[in-house]
């Protein structure tokens, strides 16, 4: 069951994962998990343990968040809500851009990082954690994506940023490493299984 209630986010992790699981949308009318955890980790887990227990099925979660070296590594677990709690993605895009006003390129520093977590109706899990790490262009470029996307170019890339990719953007996002990595765990038998 996927526990996000932002379509963008279901939409990126139903494509991710749909070649190796089957995944089920969130119930409408389950209420909004508030996301008030200090770190990536604990809001992944609200949201997850929250959908597993009303629906009594585990459930997938992620939380992510954008690191700004030159902002002391804001946005960080706030990225989301950056701007203000009923900020949009481009009061957070124009905040961002606001405080980077009058940072240099070669200063300009950041990384995405995803904490991707199954929990399951017995209260085991499963977690893990994508990065890529990448630069803030000063302009937003790009279509595609959402959030930050049209202002991170990774380093691993062609120079464009992750709203300029299209589909390839998830070869090596932080979203796609995360739950890749939580994809391979489910084929892995746990340590007391292998000896």
């Amino acid at each position: 069951m996927l526990a996000s209630a932002n379509p963008d986010k279901v939409a990126e992790m139903e494509l991710l994962l749909e070649s190796v699981v089957e995944v089920l949308p969130r119930p409408v009318g389950l209420p909004d998990v508030v996301e008030d955890g200090e770190t990536l980790e604990a809001n992944a887990r609200l949201k997850a343990e929250a959908v597993c227990r009303a629906t009594n099925c585990a459930a997938i979660a992620d939380d992510t968040g954008l690191f700004v070296d030159a902002l002391g590594g804001e946005p960080g677990v706030r990225s989301a809500r950056y701007a203000g709690e009923n900020a949009g993605y481009a009061d957070n895009l124009m905040k961002l851009l606001a405080d980077l006003d009058g940072v240099t390129p070669p200063v300009r520093s950041a990384h995405f990082r995803t904490v991707a977590m199954i929990c399951y109706p017995d209260g085991n899990e499963l977690v893990a954690t994508g990065t890529v790490e990448g630069r803030i262009a000063e302009t937003p470029s790009g279509i595609g994506g959402f959030g930050y996307d049209s202002v991170f170019i990774p380093d691993e890339g062609d120079g464009t940023t992750f709203a300029e990719m299209a589909d390839d953007k998830h070869r090596f996002s932080h979203r796609g490493r995360a739950l890749r990595a939580l994809m391979s765990m489910l084929n892995t038998p746990p340590a007391s299984e292998t000896g």
